[in-house]
């Protein structure tokens, strides 16, 4: 008897309820999650189309922001080395106990180690309405010929909704052992893939056929742009003179500014761009010379100030408008302390321009700037993240935790 078709999900549009009319045409990550990472020994928090990750020095802004990098990474297949980088995976685990007793937090018994009931783990996740995807590093196996440092991929999963059950889910890997849909009737396609120890399934099993998810996630997660290394000192490569290609993607260290003003001009929304800069700067009139060099106009002058003259916190202003305005927007844009070198005269028009971007795209922004979030709060589309610690350990406050399942090992 022949078995039905199953439909198979389709990631790349949003079959649920939107979390917002204007992300209509791709579903808005409404759940991360990190464990064992850092100061984040368990966090989950909920998402918004503009989500505000704030709270005081060290409480953990940082260590969340690097954690997203780290899931962005699974999908460029440089997790790995990312974690070597840090150190290795015991350098970038939670250092407290695996869990904190009541006598440990009302300090009536010194913070001390317990015998553990898991295994030593750094887990990263995240999920929308649509589907959710969750990895498992943990320490390296006897056979790791001399690489003890690295971690493993110990689990994997992608399922269908926002949690993961016995029911949804369209690609598990526990260990080398891999299932993935079938594309004929829905059922499972089980067998022992030749798969390194530190590949991912979103790499390694990504393709046209039983893999057409993974294959789709693997993408949208690779077009995740981070912003934090926005150069504006003497010797920025965005000071610099240029031979300009089409540039519809802002380089993340800016390099490429005037290209990237260009091609707004031509196929982006210059006006908005244009009104951008004219909140920001009494005025003032952005151009671009010859050798694709940004100019800024200005009244009461006779000639443009080039680059080379502007102030680094107008620079800086200029390159976040140029990211947060391009014309290809990601589905996820996070931002690191866009708020360094600039005016505090400029964060308000830089939270007007951030909630326009956020029309067209999700947006993640992390900032200890009080003037900058307080504004951004007064957005109704805002999710205010708020970090604290407590022994040592990231906390959110305020904030009702989302459901969630870990992939089991």
């Amino acid at each position: 008897k022949r078995r039905s078709r199953r439909p198979r999900p389709n990631l790349s549009t949003n079959h649920g309820q939107p979390h917002s009319r204007r992300h209509s045409l791709t579903a808005v990550i409404e759940t991360l999650a990190i464990s064992g990472y850092r100061s984040l020994r368990d966090v989950v928090v909920p998402l918004g189309p503009l989500t505000v990750v704030t709270g005081a020095n060290g409480s953990g802004k940082s260590s969340l922001y690097r954690a997203l990098r780290l899931l962005s990474d699974v999908a460029q297949g440089r997790v790995i080395g990312s974690l070597a980088g840090e150190g290795g995976l015991m350098s970038t685990l939670w250092a407290g106990p695996e869990k904190f007793s009541r006598a440990m937090k009302a300090g009536e018994m010194p913070v001390q180690g317990t015998r553990r009931s898991g295994p030593i783990s750094l887990k990263l996740g995240f999920s929308s309405s649509d589907y959710g995807y969750a990895i498992d590093l943990g320490l390296a196996g006897p056979d790791s010929m001399g690489f003890a440092h690295d971690p493993e991929v110990k689990a994997e999963a992608l399922w269908v909704g926002s949690v993961l059950g016995r029911a949804n889910p369209i690609a598990e890997r526990r260990g080398k052992m891999i299932r993935l849909r079938r594309v004929e009737d829905g059922g499972w396609s089980e067998r022992r893939r030749e798969i390194a120890p530190y590949d991912s399934v979103v790499t390694h099993c990504a393709d046209s056929g039983d893999g057409l998810e993974l294959l789709r996630l693997r993408d949208r997660m690779r077009g995740w742009r981070f912003y934090d290394d926005l150069r504006t000192d003497r010797d920025a490569p965005a000071r610099r003179p240029q031979v300009g290609t089409f540039t519809p993607i802002l380089a993340s260290d800016g390099g490429d500014i005037g290209a990237a003003i260009q091609t707004i001009s031509m196929i982006g929304d210059d006006g908005i761009l244009a009104d951008t800069i004219a909140d920001a700067f009494d005025g003032a009139i952005l151009s671009v010379g010859e050798r694709f060099e940004v100019q800024m106009h200005q009244h009461g002058l006779l000639r443009p100030l080039n680059v080379s003259e502007l102030s680094d916190g107008t620079l800086r202003y200029i390159l976040l408008a140029a990211a947060l305005l391009s014309p290809r927007p990601p589905e996820l844009m996070i931002l690191n302390e866009p708020e360094a070198s600039l005016h505090p005269d400029l964060l308000g028009p830089l939270a007007r321009l951030i909630v326009k971007a956020s029309e067209r795209c999700q947006i993640i922004i992390v900032s200890h700037a009080a003037t900058l979030v307080d504004a951004l709060d007064r957005s109704l589309e805002t999710r205010s993240i708020r970090l604290y610690k407590e022994l040592g350990e990231t906390l959110v406050e305020d904030v009702e935790r989302p459901r969630w399942v870990w992939p089991s090992r």
